[in-house]
């Protein structure tokens, strides 16, 4: 008779431990992530610290998640004095997809065209979970960006749109935010707009955020 080979429980162990090691490195497990949403903000309203304080919040998040290998970047505009800095610029070229493998976008013009599949089943977070939306409680979908439609930042000159470059939490200024789940209150497209759709009500704090359907929450792309 032929000699049957029996896995020890080890050896079983190590079988099950490599495949879940391979299966992180495809599009569909975490290593294979390139856009989230975060989770959660900085608690601290719009205030990141600016754009470095934001871009390690989403490095963070993501290596929690085991997607740390990558260069994280925050979507996020700012209209310094010394020169506006884009959103579309700082992300990488694509293409990024969510945690369970899911093209978002092919590249940057994809991502600021028609056809780009950002939506409350695939805007996801960092753990892969829907990030809640018009109509759920709380309502989340405002998501920080400080950016016009097509990606670039409000001139220096222009009302603050960036929260003082993202280091406010009081009164004072206010912030872009995009809808996640591409609903509004009418069915215009700024109002369904994933980057551009709305300034944040009464200033930069973590209650003004909430006050128009938001909670401080963040872009993040892998840029490499």
């Amino acid at each position: 008779m032929p000699r049957v080979t029996r896995k020890t429980p080890f050896a079983a162990a190590a079988a099950a431990a490599m495949l879940l090691a391979a299966c992180a490195g495809l599009p569909g497990g975490s290593g294979g992530m390139s856009f989230f949403v975060t989770s959660s903000g900085a608690g601290n309203g719009a205030d990141y610290g600016g754009l470095a304080g934001a871009d390690a919040h989403c490095q963070k998040l993501a290596s929690a998640a085991g997607a740390g290998a990558k260069t994280w970047r925050a979507y996020l505009s700012t209209q310094a004095k010394d020169g506006p800095v884009n959103a579309r610029d700082r992300i990488g070229k694509g293409p990024w997809h969510n945690a369970k493998g899911e093209l978002i976008a092919r590249d940057v013009d994809d991502l600021h065209g028609p056809g780009n599949r950002i939506g409350k089943q695939t805007a996801l977070n960092e753990k892969g979970e829907l990030v809640n939306g018009r109509g759920d409680t709380p309502n989340r979908h405002d998501i920080l960006t400080g950016s016009r439609v097509d990606g670039t930042a409000f001139s220096y000159n222009d009302t603050d749109m960036t929260c003082g470059n993202w280091t406010r939490s009081g009164p004072e200024g206010v912030a872009m935010v995009g809808h996640h789940d591409r609903m509004g209150l009418t069915p215009d497209p700024w109002s369904t707009s994933w980057n551009s759709s709305h300034q944040s009500r009464g200033g930069c704090s973590q209650q003004a955020l909430r006050g128009t359907g938001g909670d401080g929450l963040l872009y993040c792309f892998a840029a490499n």
